[in-house]
Order: C-alpha cells, then sequence, then structure tokens
C-alpha cells in the first residue's frame, strides 16, 4: 500500500511504522513498591500503600513526597512488591499462625527478616519484629514462636530485611521539613473566636 505524506510537519515528524509488530522490551513497564511509614519515634512501622517507580531509590523519592507531606513522620522504608512474602488471610476468630504447617530448618545461611502482623481486617500491617531465618518459609515459622502472642493475627507478612531501602541516618533530617500542618485543621481557623468577636464588634 502506497503511504501517504501528511500536510503536517508534525506528523511528518513521527517515526515510521514497524513493517511487523515486536514484542515490547522487558520492563517497559514501572515496577510496583510497597511503602512503610514511622509516624512517630517509638511507634512501629506500618504499611502505607504503593507507589509505582522505575527503580528502588525513585520508589522512596516517590514514597516520601506521596505519603509523608501531610502529616508528621520520622522515617521510611520501600521494598519491591516481589520480595514480601504473604501468608494465607484468615478472618473470624482464626488466627494464621495456626495455619503454618511446621517444617524442617535448613542449613542454609541465615540472614534477618522483618515481620508485620495484620491484626484488623480493613487496617494496616504493622511491624511485629526481627527474625534470623534461611528462608521466607522459616522466617514465617520462626515468627510463630517468637511473635505470635495472645492477639489473633489475620495474615502475615515477612521481607528480607537486606531488600528494604530504609531510611538512612543521614537523610533523617528530611523529616525537618515536615512540621504537622495545623492549618490543614478546620480547628485552626478558630471561626468561633472571630464570630463572637465580630458579633461583639457589632453590638458596641
Amino acid at each position: 500500500m502506497q503511504s501517504v505524506k501528511s500536510l503536517d510537519p508534525r506528523v511528518n515528524r513521527l517515526p515510521h511504522a514497524p513493517d511487523a509488530i515486536v514484542p515490547k522490551a522487558p520492563l517497559d513497564q514501572f515496577g510496583t513498591f510497597e511503602v512503610f511509614v514511622q509516624p512517630k519515634e517509638g511507634k512501629p512501622f506500618q504499611h502505607e500503600g504503593a507507589v509505582h517507580a522505575p527503580d528502588l531509590e525513585l520508589a522512596y523519592v516517590l514514597a516520601k513526597e506521596a505519603f509523608t507531606r501531610r502529616f508528621t513522620c520520622t522515617s521510611l522504608y520501600v521494598v519491591d512488591t516481589r520480595n514480601v512474602y504473604i501468608s494465607p488471610t484468615t478472618d473470624g476468630d482464626r488466627n494464621v499462625y495456626t495455619l503454618l504447617d511446621d517444617i524442617a530448618t535448613t542449613t542454609e545461611p541465615q540472614t534477618s527478616f522483618e515481620i508485620y502482623h495484620l491484626l484488623k481486617r480493613g487496617k494496616q500491617h504493622l511491624h511485629a519484629g526481627t527474625v534470623e531465618a534461611a528462608t521466607p518459609a522459616e522466617a514465617m515459622q520462626a515468627a510463630k514462636e517468637k511473635l505470635a502472642g495472645d492477639k489473633i493475627v489475620y495474615n502475615i507478612w515477612t521481607i528480607r530485611t537486606s531488600d528494604i531501602r530504609f531510611t538512612t541516618p543521614e537523610e533523617k533530617d528530611l523529616w525537618n521539613t515536615l512540621p504537622e500542618k495545623k492549618f490543614r485543621d478546620a480547628s485552626d481557623y478558630k471561626g468561633g473566636d472571630k464570630l463572637k468577636a465580630f458579633i461583639g464588634r457589632s453590638t458596641s
């Protein structure tokens, strides 16, 4: 078929259509990264949401912009969603730890894993502690022995610590630029006091 040349120079600058359809290049879409925030010093990290980014470092930057601009934050970290290992999810009064089968530990080198618990459906996963294990499955087994406690846990996330992009001590001053933004609260406008003052001036 004979091609037709456009009179619009913008169209002519476009690349020519390929002769054949070729597969898309791998990783041509942004990956998904999970975001965890520590709202105050001493409080556990909690899952806050996800961002899409080309790599872990930019995911950290986007997480800061997306999740810590409207409230005080002391630290955050991000991890590739593919590196988050999850347990089954239960409901009612069933504790997910009762569903984990006992497994034999391996002789592979151990590393640290961060354990997160879902203690209430519809809420965030909260950091429960750190365990040493060789695999994610062994990490959940170690968490069962060390972190199960008396509360019902509906779901468990385990993340290899080395896969996490933490806030470093040198970056802590990032959060000094994020004071509590009280002007967003209706109470900060003191509407009642201003109304009383206006009425007082009108009646005097």
